[in-house]
């Protein structure tokens, strides 16, 4: 794990906020900023850009749950919950995936090490899942416009498909373009045609 974590806190108790000052640096960790509301969190976060934040929930203004959705909304970044309480209810709100863990307080520094370490890593193999899913819903959709481009060449020449294919990869080639882009200049030009 990465132990230059730029790390943003937030905690309407200065107790709390001072514990962060204090135990985040003697765990390697950089505190960025400290927050005593969740709209300062949100502020905060957007000017300095942190790594992670540790917020708690039931906070004055704005609770820790709105500021991290708002944060991830803004910059994607994992989250940290902490409160007082064990609620059902926060716990069913705090299921969004940039939360990744929920501490209960007192919070002992045991804790705190691993649970940062596990956000972190689980965040990016969220987010590399995310992006994954992104490629592959942009791949089928690349697929399906060259196979109609495909079937506009077979139905204008009288190509084979393993032809029609072969032709527009020599158009791509040509022109130095990637195959959906040939695909989607004569799907264009296509539908000119037609109108």
């Amino acid at each position: 794990m990465t132990r230059s974590l730029r790390i943003a806190v937030a905690d309407d108790e200065p107790d709390m906020q001072e514990y962060f000052r204090t135990i985040l640096p003697e765990l390697g960790f950089q505190v960025v900023a400290v927050a005593g509301n969740g709209r300062e969190l949100v502020e905060a976060c957007r000017k300095v850009k942190p790594n992670i934040a540790i917020t708690d929930i039931r906070m004055p203004d704005m609770d820790g749950i709105e500021a991290a959705s708002l944060i991830y909304r803004d910059n994607p970044i994992p989250a940290i919950l902490v409160s007082a309480y064990h609620d059902a209810e926060f716990i069913r709100r705090a299921e969004a995936d940039h939360i990744q863990a929920y501490l209960v307080k007192p919070i002992k520094q045991a804790d705190l090490e691993p649970a940062i370490s596990l956000a972190v890593r689980r965040f990016e193999q969220f987010e590399a899942l995310r992006k994954e899913t992104v490629d592959l819903k942009q791949a089928l959709e690349d697929r399906k416009t060259i196979e109609k481009a495909k079937g506009i060449l077979m139905k204008k020449t009288g190509l084979d498909e393993a032809d029609a294919f072969r032709r527009l990869q020599k158009l791509a080639s040509d022109r130095n373009k990637k195959l959906i882009e040939i695909a989607q200049m004569l799907l264009l030009s296509e539908e000119a045609f037609e109108r």
